[in-house]
């Protein structure tokens, strides 16, 4: 893909720029660091050059005197509610996050649970964290929030909420995904601290939407692709716009919060330092990208990505269209359809063409590689051995796997297993790879290419399994697939 985002920059700005901000207040500092801390893959998409860890990289900087706090929301807990890109819960991943922090040398304070009103799971979930020796706090929903600001900013409100034990100037709050509560969970301890004379300060550092180019634009409606369950929208920041005469960007839940977050302040200071949800951010990014078509096009196809995410997730979990008719919605915006993603229209045509379940992958070179389900192997197994040759520079006709070392595997699968279909999967066609590689030098050299998969684009005629869904998550491959099931039993 063509680089259209300039890392060492954006990193060099973006540190400075929150330096500042922490100067500029004194004794503590809340900064709520939005999307993922150190594995941004959105970002990484929509972006392209930019580093997944690039956040992460500038809070190391910062790591002497920064603790991080982790949020998650109960409702999220109770929902299972699940991160995309890993394929985990989030309640899963404040475990994985935590450990990661601290092999990084971070230091995490605590774990805040918000949105709380009673749920069994979270209580479970705050048990097995304090089991763990690991801080918990819990934050209650408030009734009428945001609107109800004499209500919020008080003891019923706020006043209610745990209190955040931090001991470090820089107190960065970060969660799961978006729709934590990290900025309530922010605007809280500014509340609780004003009542121990403590004048703390707020700054957000989210990348997306980027405040500095169009509202429309690919990136940001790619923003607003990628949380449509959470029914986010961008929009011209109307406090920004009257203040300065400006047009920026944000969405709709930071524009609704300002006037609590401006209560706030002038509770504690007589006037509140920021004059918009815009100038409440240090987001560096919109400076950094250096070809924009590049980021367009790269966004266009997030969109697409997302829209057939959606449409898994509705025949998967036979839940509402709302998502689904909202990214259409974006699409339409963009000027894309389904069909400006090659590989759909590869996998498509040619399943429609041979009447079985097919499979494309675009490589790094642009070459488009497809398979299709055999009897020995599924569309997505064999698109990795295809792939794999490919890059290899094997020859497509040549078997990296024999067949007879296939039919035993089929036959442990069937007779000794119980299982019904026959065809290896990805995981299992690497493993028989690996095992061919031992005396083979095309399959050595074919499985020695499976780094280069990484950042490529596939897509599939059929929805695949959990395991091969999985096998290319773990690969870094972006797959989609069309919403259909392949026929089986409902039970």
């Amino acid at each position: 893909m063509k680089i259209g985002f300039d890392n060492k920059k954006y990193l060099k700005m973006q540190s400075e720029h929150i330096k500042e901000r922490i100067v500029q207040f004194g004794d503590k500092l809340y900064l709520e660091f939005g999307g993922k801390l150190f594995d941004d893959y959105h970002a990484s998409r929509v972006l392209p050059g930019f580093a997944p860890d690039a956040k992460l990289q500038m809070l190391m900087q910062l790591s002497d005197y920064a603790e991080i706090v982790i949020v998650i929301s109960a409702a999220d807990i109770e929902k299972n509610k699940v991160r995309g890109d890993l394929g985990i819960t989030y309640d899963v991943d404040v475990l994985r996050l935590r450990d990661e922090f601290l092999n990084k040398g971070l230091y995490v304070g605590s774990v805040v649970i918000t949105h709380f009103s009673g749920q069994l799971s979270a209580e479970q979930f705050k048990s097995k964290l304090e089991k763990k020796n690991i801080k918990v706090y819990l934050h209650y929903t408030i009734e009428g929030y945001p609107s109800n600001v004499s209500l919020i900013v008080s003891e019923n409100g706020y006043g209610k909420n745990d209190y955040i034990e931090t001991t470090r100037p820089l107190v960065v709050i970060t969660a799961p995904g978006p729709g934590s509560g990290k900025m309530a969970t922010c605007l809280s301890q500014l509340y609780h601290d004003n009542q121990r004379g403590i004048k703390a300060g707020y700054a957000k550092f989210e990348t997306f939407p980027i405040w500095n180019i169009p509202l429309k634009h690919p990136i940001n409606l790619a923003y607003e692709a990628a949380t449509a369950d959470l029914n986010d929208i961008n929009m011209i920041d109307p406090f920004h716009l009257e203040a300065y005469g400006e047009t920026t960007v944000n969405y709709n839940r930071d524009i609704e919060i300002f006037p609590v977050l401006n209560a706030i302040f002038e509770g504690i200071y007589g006037s509140n330092p920021y004059k918009s949800p815009t100038d409440m951010g240090v987001n560096m990014a919109g400076n950094c990208i250096i070809d924009d078509d590049a980021c367009c096009e790269a966004s266009k196809m997030e969109i697409i990505r997302r829209y057939y995410t959606a449409l898994n997730k509705t025949v998967r979990e036979n839940t509402s269209e709302t998502e689904v008719y909202k990214i259409e919605l974006l699409m339409k915006q963009a000027k894309i359809t389904t069909a400006d993603r090659k590989i759909t229209t590869a996998a498509v045509e040619r399943a429609e063409y041979l009447g079985v379940p097919t499979a494309a992958m675009e490589l790094p070179d642009g070459h488009i590689i497809t398979s299709k389900t055999s009897d020995f192997l599924g569309a997505s197994a064999a698109l990795l051995l295809n792939a794999l040759k490919y890059l290899a520079g094997v020859d497509h006709d040549t078997k990296l796997i024999k067949p007879e070392a296939i039919e035993p595997i089929q036959n442990l699968k069937v007779r000794y297993l119980g299982g019904k279909n026959p065809r290896l999967h990805t995981d299992e066609v690497l493993i028989a790879l690996s095992l061919a590689a031992c005396s083979d030098d095309n399959a050595r050299r074919s499985l020695e290419q499976l780094p280069k998969l990484k950042g490529c684009q596939a897509h599939t005629s059929v929805m695949l399994s959990e395991v091969d869904i999985k096998i290319y998550r773990k690969l870094g491959v972006d797959l989609t697939s069309e919403p259909i099931q392949t026929a089986r039993k409902q039970y």
